[in-house]
């Protein structure tokens, strides 16, 4: 079994990549089980060891990384090196907290007694990444979990298959123990979904569309395991009449259109008060203006490819629906917008007025560079609409009165609010997802959680 992966800037196949059948998986199962037998007995020291000498093996090869990144999901070769850096920072991060939060728990005190909760490591964990960020959603869960003393099977995008195989290179290169990091490249959710309902696999790590996290989701509905879903979104933002116009453009325009669009936290919708709907509109118009849409390879330019044909038929057809339903395209002039590429999954920024909830591109996640602008008479008509949606990953909310933007913030249904920022996954904050766009949390101290178990400790120091 082979995976053919296409690059989205050419349409054509870059390589066709090694892939595990079904008949592989209980040997590498069994594989991880056995490992976990003793790594569990490991030091957190010496597991900070092996995972900081992997780090440094990827940094030295950062150049490379960033050119493999450009050519398997046609992010711009300007900003591939963000990923990399962001990455370094995360897993530092985790390292830097992993003995407080992995740390015991103390009892009350009690005479004659020693009392205590310890958090023990659950066991191989399963981890399918995607390839919209796949280094940093690779690394929010193999490094806690390679902390806490768990071996772990990852299962890459076929789109990015490269990414785990550099993670497998620098965790040899580091000395990691045999079987504790190993890597299932498929391109069926079938295996997936075997992997998943294998008595080892004590913890499953899912990142990827609502749709495929429910199916991992029933894949382990006959067994008592962890499931952890990192899903999609359709984030809003809302622009009250006292927010600094261009500003708030700029980053608007940024959070919406980076990586084509296609974040699981883009901005999605936005909402802007009546007061300042045309002036903002003026000004997200300014802003587009000066993006170019071309050849990643290419360092001018800002935005890239979307990943497939396929995104690309169905983000169109969002805007042709909109379109049909009387939203206007406000999108400016821009030359590079004009004359898509001859070859590949081409995409153009479009800048969407009049729009409303009878529209898909305002209900439906996109994962494309389309900002749809609906206008709104009020702090009340804003929170509405944010909340008439499935999902509720993150929220923004732009204004100079940053008390109300929080005052605001706490009726709005997402795991991570705003005020002016947006599209900014920090370490030390939880990473998390309400309604359909997930379960449980990465990051932060609490990003630990799924891959512990406790037990209680309750020891008599006397007897008779």
């Amino acid at each position: 079994m082979s995976i053919n992966t296409i690059s989205p800037s050419t349409g054509k196949s870059i390589f066709a990549h090694p892939g595990v059948f079904p008949a592989d998986l209980p040997a590498i199962l069994t594989t991880a089980s056995d490992a976990f037998t003793t790594y569990r007995k490991t030091t957190l020291a010496q597991r900070k060891t092996w995972i900081l000498a992997a780090l440094e093996h990827l940094a030295r090869m950062k150049e490379t990384l960033c050119e493999e990144l450009t050519a398997q999901m046609g992010r711009p070769a300007a900003f591939a090196g963000v990923e990399i850096d962001t990455m370094r920072k995360r897993a530092d991060y985790m390292l830097g907290i992993a003995e407080t939060a992995l740390g015991d728990m103390k009892g009350q005190d009690e005479e004659g007694f020693k009392r205590w909760t310890s958090q023990e490591p659950v066991g191989p964990v399963l981890i399918v990444s995607a390839w919209n960020f796949p280094y940093l959603i690779t690394i929010n869960t193999i490094v806690p979990a390679l902390l806490a003393g768990c071996p772990v099977l990852l299962k890459p995008s076929p789109q990015t298959p490269l990414v785990a195989d550099r993670f497998l290179d620098a965790f040899a290169a580091a000395s990691l123990p045999a079987g504790v990091f190993q890597v299932l490249h498929t391109g069926t959710l079938e295996t997936v979904q075997q992997a998943a309902q294998h008595p080892s696999v004590q913890q499953v790590c899912f990142t990827g569309s609502t749709a495929g996290g429910l199916a991992m989701k029933k894949a382990t509905v006959d067994r008592v395991v962890g499931v952890n879903l990192e899903l999609g979104g359709k984030d809003p933002a809302y622009v009250r009449a006292d927010a600094d116009l261009k500003w708030t453009a700029a980053n608007i325009v940024d959070g919406a259109v980076f990586n084509s669009g296609q974040s699981c936290c883009a901005i999605e919708r936005v909402y802007v008060h009546a007061d300042v709907h045309d002036a903002f509109v003026a000004e997200l118009q300014k802003e587009l203006e000066g993006y170019k849409l071309g050849d990643p390879a290419d360092k001018a330019t800002t935005v890239g490819p979307v990943i497939s044909a396929t995104a690309v038929k169905a983000i169109t057809a969002q805007v042709d629906d909109a379109l049909s339903k009387g939203a206007v395209d406000a999108t400016p002039a821009n030359a590079s917008f004009q004359s898509l590429p001859a070859t590949g999954s081409y995409v153009a920024p479009r800048l969407l007025t009049n729009v409303n909830h009878s529209m898909d591109v305002m209900t439906v996640e996109t994962f494309g560079p389309i900002i749809p602008v609906m206008k709104v008479g009020s702090d009340e008509e804003a929170v509405a609409l944010m909340n008439d949606s499935e999902y509720g990953l993150t929220a923004s909310i732009w204004t100079r009165d940053v008390a109300r933007g929080e005052e605001i913030g706490e009726d709005v249904e997402a795991g991570t609010l705003f005020v002016n920022r947006a599209d900014c996954p920090n370490p030390d904050l939880a990473w998390v997802g309400w309604k359909n766009s997930g379960l449980g949390c990465t990051l932060g101290p609490r990003g630990f959680d799924a891959f512990v178990k406790l037990r209680s400790h309750h020891i008599r120091l006397t007897h008779g």
